[in-house]
């Protein structure tokens, strides 16, 4: 069981189906991928015949994975049920490398 299956995400600012009874503040995971030069040659070679470039997909998705994770784990710490307003930014840390930053609203709910 993953971190994300123990806590009730959205994008929106509540749930339907569940009345926001605390709100416990900012929570946040992170994460700093760098590319990797191999992939990055077959990344070079898709882009001239067109097509996805599916080992930046792949990295991608793992980050996402990695920084919701994180933010769950802060959320579960803080004792939510569920974290509202879920968002992602990206930045450039540095040439070739980015951090992907996932971060929401850790509330406690009842259904």
């Amino acid at each position: 069981m993953t971190l994300q299956t123990e806590l009730r995400l959205t994008t929106q600012d509540r749930f339907e189906d569940a009345t926001i009874v605390e709100t416990l503040g900012l929570v946040r995971g992170n994460t700093i991928r760098a590319r990797h030069l191999g992939k990055d040659l077959l990344a070079t070679m898709r882009m001239i015949v067109g097509g996805e470039i599916n080992e930046y997909t792949k990295m991608l998705a793992e980050s996402r994975e990695q920084a919701i994770d994180r933010m769950c784990a802060e959320a579960i710490a803080r004792g939510a049920d569920g974290i509202v307003c879920l968002r992602f930014t990206t930045s450039a840390m540095a040439q070739g490398a980015a951090e992907l930053l996932a971060y929401g609203t850790a509330v406690k709910l009842k259904r």
